[in-house]
């Protein structure tokens, strides 16, 4: 199973529970989670920009196979780098676009 969770909000409590989330799919032994990825957005972007209380959380989560990928408009719209975020963090073009890509490939949709 592939699951992606769309992070969105620049809420605290909702961006620790997108990367709690993660950590859970993870580390549940009842299920076959294969593939977890992280889109992020708007306001979320927050979540993985290096400096911030969660950075060490989201490279943890990288180390152990989940993919986060950040939107490059949002970056744009938001006047940040690539190098704003956490090494690691891959760009692409359009989140939602990525969520949509995800989920014909069979990825499960969240979003806390």
């Amino acid at each position: 199973m592939q699951t992606v969770i769309h992070l969105l909000s620049g809420d605290g409590t909702e961006q620790e529970t997108s990367l709690a989330i993660a950590r859970n799919l993870l580390d549940d032994e009842t299920g076959d989670i294969d593939d977890v990825a992280v889109v992020v957005q708007a306001d979320g972007m927050k979540a993985i920009k290096t400096g911030q209380e969660s950075e060490e959380q989201v490279r943890a989560l990288m180390d152990d196979g989940v993919s986060f990928k950040a939107c490059s408009n949002t970056l744009d719209m938001m006047d940040l780098d690539e190098s704003d975020l956490v090494e690691g963090v891959e760009t692409v073009p359009e989140g939602a676009v990525e969520v949509t890509r995800l989920e014909t490939e069979g990825y499960a949709y969240m979003r806390p």
